[in-house]
């Protein structure tokens, strides 16, 4: 009878003390999304009226100072940082830091949303100052209309706990009081009743009483068990009521949708996918099981999932849905279609260009020696061309591949590596009058992988002589700088426009498809010098314009 005494008494405190702080909790999340609210619309409404001050020439190349001076203008009026950044993402000035100092913000979700022509807005810590920012951030249009750069807004948010807890404290305390009352109230109340039960309660009701318990403690033993089942579904499983009202949900499905709980909304509302609200009604009505393919774009990428609905239950009350995410399987089965694609368009040219003059050597006078030469040296041409081009695929499926085995790393000296490079390329560069120019110190050393970084120098060696003119010269210059291994590679070749920038890394890609294939380019030099980068936990970058020759830099980090 005490134990029914005791657990009475704490059910009930329980759902007072619940109840008082889901209210509390709820008044303080509402004021807090409200204070939140109003700085985002402050925040949206200032780079608005800063917007219309800004001219689209100011994100011109050489106009960085104009920049710095109007942006300037603006330090110390206010709380806010105010920023402008480039269509690339370069940051040419900034009210709290110097421009050259702040690392690109191209993917910053509030510079995307800005570009697109939306006014961009996020919520996060600062990566240059360490503290908790809000953002807003809105396109300025150029002389042609296009976007020429971005101006962001930024500010400190102020602590919605701190600016509240000193008001706060004497209703937390009365509070506190009012719920201290009520337990003893509770108390005394469960004690006068039990007494009063246990006087009435005999034998039979004492075994009816152990029966309940141990069914109670099955019923929550396997509600512990399907809950723990479902936290470690990998799908995410939403079950609804006949209204389409959300009665369970599982960890998984609300990390799909970005939630963190859903119960009683309607499936609209928890989702935001009319897709799914569909296929659930249809369900409902058509009285069968349903198989669809959702795609969705959240968190700035898309969502591809294979759903299965079928009614819940016996009595088909509701609706139970299960969520599998395959977007990993889709992307990686358009890698392999891009890859394929890719790979039988670099190959169909020399294997008709070999096909056509083998057919056609094949049929030629043998007596005309010239026209033999000529036909088999394009046929030989272009076998060294699909040779290279294997031999590039190879590298960058063993670079690719975490299951392909790799020699560790080493403390290398790294002159010998750069020697050793500019060694492979010598005859190439002899042929084009080139002079290639070697600076590292003869005491330098790096961990790294050798081999890799020989192969990533003559890749950049390779193109900065087939894109150079004769008689020009290229350099190659390793030095240490924030604890990290910088490789330089500079030539005075055609340089690269800058609207290819962003994309010379990627496979396959070329800036001058015709040139490339004539130099004998695979297109995947640089795709590899990338993964070379990355398999030392480092960057690659290039620097470049056209006519003006390229500058590529490896960031690798020390020890």
């Amino acid at each position: 009878m005490n134990t029914i005494w005791k657990k009475s008494f704490a059910a009930v405190t329980t759902a007072v003390i619940v109840i008082s702080v889901y209210f509390a909790a709820g008044v303080l999340l509402f004021a807090n999304a409200l204070y939140n609210e109003i700085n985002t619309r402050n925040m949206e409404d200032t780079v608005r009226t800063l917007g219309g001050l800004a001219e689209g020439s100011l994100f011109d190349e050489g106009r960085e100072a104009d920049a710095a001076e109007w942006v300037f203008r603006f330090d110390g009026s206010g709380p806010y940082r105010v920023t402008l950044i480039r269509r690339n993402g370069t940051v040419i000035a900034d009210t709290y830091q110097k421009s050259a100092v702040m690392e690109n913000h191209l993917d910053r979700p509030e510079f995307q949303a800005a570009l697109s022509g939306n006014l961009g807005k996020a919520h996060r810590q600062s990566a240059t100052l360490g503290q908790e920012y809000i953002y807003s951030a809105l396109g300025i249009p150029g002389a042609d209309g296009e976007t020429a750069g971005v101006l962001r807004l930024s500010r400190i948010v102020p602590s919605f706990s701190g600016r509240l807890l000193n008001s706060a404290l004497p209703f937390i305390f009365c509070g506190f009081i009012l719920i201290l009352g009520c337990c003893v109230e509770l108390y005394r109340f469960s004690r006068s009743l039990s007494r009063s039960i246990e006087k009435k309660l005999d034998d039979e009701l004492l075994a009816k009483t152990g029966e309940l318990l141990l069914r109670t403690e099955e019923a929550e033993t396997e509600s512990s068990l399907r809950e723990a089942i479902l936290n470690s579904m990998t799908e995410g499983v939403i079950a609804l009521d006949r209204d389409l009202r959300v009665i369970l949900v599982n960890p998984r499905v609300c990390f799909f949708f970005g939630s963190e709980g859903g119960k009683g909304m309607t499936l609209l509302e928890f989702s935001g996918s009319t897709e799914l609200e569909e296929t659930a009604r249809r369900v409902l009505e058509e009285r069968k099981s349903v198989e669809l393919l959702l795609k969705r774009h959240a968190r700035g990428s898309e969502q591809r999932f294979r759903v299965f609905a079928a009614l819940l239950g016996a009595g088909g009350g509701g609706v139970v849905m299960v969520l599998d995410d395959i977007s990993r399987l889709v992307r990686l089965e358009q890698v392999r279609k891009d890859f394929a694609a890719n790979v039988s368009h670099e190959l169909r040219t020399p294997i008709q260009l070999i096909k056509g003059f083998a057919e056609n050597l094949l049929n030629s006078s043998l007596d005309d020696k010239d026209q033999i030469r000529r036909f088999t040296e394009i046929i030989a041409k272009n076998a060294q061309n699909m040779e290279n081009l294997t031999n590039d695929l190879l590298i960058l499926v063993s670079l690719e591949d975490d299951n392909t085995a790799k020699p560790p790393m080493e403390i290398t000296p790294m002159a010998p590596l750069i020697t050793e490079a500019a060694g492979m390329v010598e005859i190439a560069a002899k042929k084009k009058n080139i002079v290639v120019e070697t600076l590292c110190p003869p005491s330098l050393q790096a961990r790294v992988h050798g081999s890799f970084i020989v192969q990533a120098l003559v890749n950049l060696l390779d193109n900065g002589i087939k894109y150079s003119e004769s008689g020009s010269s290229l350099q190659v210059r390793v030095f240490t700088e924030n604890n990290s291994l910088i490789i330089e590679v500079k030539d005075e070749g055609i340089g690269i426009p800058a609207e290819h920038m962003e994309r010379i890394f990627e496979r396959f890609y070329r800036v001058d498809r015709a040139r490339s294939r004539e130099a004998g380019g695979t297109g995947l030099g640089l795709a590899i010098v990338r993964h070379i980068a990355l398999l030392h936990g480092g960057t690659v970058e290039a620097e470049s314009h056209a006519g003006e020759g390229s500058l590529f830099r490896l960031h690798l980090p020390l020890g």
